[in-house]
C-alpha cells in the first residue's frame, strides 16, 4: 500500500517545484490532475518524465479533465459535467481519449475522470447514449492497454455498476473518493465497496460532510474530522485484496491545505500499518 498526493499540472512553469515538493514531503507517487489539453504535447511529456525520473515519483493515475462548463451543485451540475451532457459530449470523448495518449506515453495505465450525474433511471432516454459514449471511450483505452476509471460522486453505487454492466467493458474501474460519496450524499464510501469493491483501482483519500441544502454539496474536512471511517475503510479493502495506491487530496491551497496533507500522510499511515500488518510504504 503507498501513500501518494494529487499534483496538478495546470502551468508548465510550477512543476518542477511541485514535483521536489513531493519529495522533500517524503511522497514517491501521485496523481496527475489536467484539465488543460493544450498542455498535452511532446514537448511537456519529456519534462514530465524528466521531473518524476529525477524526483523519483510514480504517476499511478492521469486525472484526464474536459473542456466546457463545469458546476459542481446538485443543479447546474446536471447540466455540465463529465459525459452526460449531450451537447458536450463528442468534444469530451475526445478530450478523454487525447489524455489517455498523453497518459500512455507517460507509461500511465490508469486514467481517471469524473462522468458527470449518470441517471439513476435505466430507462431515462440518455442513459442508453452516455453509456455507448463510455464504451468509446473504454475502447480506445483498451488499444492503449489502459483502464477507465469513475471518480465517485454524482452517482449512486449502484448506478456505477449498472453502467459498467451495460458498457460491458472489462477495463472499466472506480477511483473511490472517500469523501465524495458523502458530499453528494450518494452513500457511505465503507458500505459502497459492497457494490463495487471489486472494481477499485485507486483512491482520493479525503474527508468531508453530508449536504446540509438541496443545492450543495457537503463539506470538505481535514482527514479525520469527517464522515469518513478510515479504520473500517481499509479493513474492507484488505478483505478484497485491495494493496494500491492511496492518493491524499486536499482541496484548498496555501499553507493550510501542506499541513492537512502532513497530517493526512500520519493518519493514514498508521492506520494502514496497523491493518496491513507493516506493509505501508511512503
Amino acid at each position: 500500500m503507498k501513500i501518494g498526493v494529487c499534483v496538478s499540472f495546470d502551468s508548465v512553469s510550477e512543476m518542477s517545484k511541485k514535483f521536489k515538493s513531493l519529495k522533500q514531503e517524503g511522497f514517491d507517487n501521485c496523481q496527475l490532475i489536467s484539465w488543460n489539453p493544450a498542455l498535452w504535447t511532446d514537448e511537456n511529456l519529456e519534462m514530465i518524465k524528466t521531473l518524476t525520473n529525477e524526483n523519483g515519483i510514480t504517476i499511478s493515475a492521469f486525472w484526464c479533465g474536459w473542456e466546457g462548463p463545469s458546476v459542481w451543485d446538485f443543479y447546474d451540475g446536471q447540466l455540465t459535467l463529465g459525459l452526460v451532457p449531450p451537447e458536450y459530449r463528442v468534444m469530451r470523448i475526445k478530450n478523454l481519449c487525447d489524455g489517455a495518449d498523453f497518459a500512455k506515453k507517460l507509461g500511465v495505465e490508469n486514467v481517471v475522470t469524473h462522468m458527470g450525474f449518470i441517471p439513476e433511471n435505466p430507462n431515462d432516454p440518455q442513459f442508453a447514449p452516455f453509456c455507448v459514449a463510455v464504451r468509446t471511450v473504454a475502447q480506445h483505452l483498451k488499444q492503449n492497454g489502459q483502464y477507465l476509471l469513475f471518480e465517485t460522486g454524482q452517482e449512486t453505487p449502484v448506478t456505477m455498476l449498472r453502467c459498467f454492466e451495460t458498457v460491458g467493458c472489462d477495463n472499466l474501474g472506480v477511483n473511490l473518493d472517500t469523501a465524495n460519496v458523502i458530499l453528494y450524499g450518494k452513500a457511505n464510501p465503507v458500505d459502497a465497496l459492497d457494490v463495487f469493491g471489486k472494481y477499485v483501482r485507486n483512491l482520493h483519500a479525503k474527508d468531508g460532510c453530508y449536504p446540509t441544502n438541496g443545492h450543495d454539496l457537503g463539506k470538505e474536512t481535514r482527514i479525520g474530522d469527517g464522515k469518513v471511517d478510515f479504520k473500517a475503510l481499509f479493513k474492507k479493502l484488505h478483505e478484497l485484496g485491495y494493496d494500491g495506491y492511496v492518493t491524499i487530496e486536499r482541496e484548498i491551497s496555501g499553507e493550510q491545505q501542506t499541513e492537512d496533507i502532513r497530517h493526512a500522510k500520519k493518519y493514514l499511515g498508521d492506520i494502514i500499518d496497523e491493518i496491513y500488518g507493516g506493509k505501508e510504504q511512503c
